[in-house]
């Protein structure tokens, strides 16, 4: 084990938080009616407009979310880990109330994520996204 990886551990064990995954750790079952409702902390940010939300630190028990009300550019993009990084530090760790929506397929549910609108402290991720100054343009 390199000093980094016993460092990371270190503190994750000290403070009982999770060290950020390299891939996507959401494993949660998805809500697939139009319109649920579901609260949660964001716990993982993959991308600016997808995260996953938990109430609690387990991660088979994340709902992974695509923002219906913001398409971020993709991380491959040349603006797309400055969305990610906006999305982080705006909504990582904070309290969300989500409502779930149909995407352009018409579905709720988005290859492995639920499609929602969602809220902190009343204010729309996507709104509070474009105030930050991310533009949009993802596919």
């Amino acid at each position: 084990m390199n000093k980094c990886s016993i460092l990371a551990a270190a503190i994750f064990a000290l403070f009982g938080f999770a060290v950020p995954a390299a891939a996507d750790p959401c494993e949660g079952p998805l809500p697939k009616q139009l319109g649920a409702t579901f609260t949660g902390t964001i716990r993982y940010v993959g991308d600016g407009d997808s995260l996953c939300i938990g109430r609690t630190e387990r991660p088979e028990e994340w709902i992974e979310v695509r923002l219906a009300d913001f398409n971020a550019p993709e991380l491959h993009d040349p603006a797309g880990e400055a969305a990610k990084q906006t999305l982080t530090r705006i909504a990582f760790g904070r309290s969300v109330l989500c409502r779930t929506e149909r995407g352009r397929s018409g579905r709720v549910i988005s290859f492995d994520r639920v499609i929602a609108r969602c809220q902190i402290d009343g204010r729309s991720l996507g709104d509070a996204m474009r105030a930050a100054g991310v533009a949009e343009g993802g596919h």
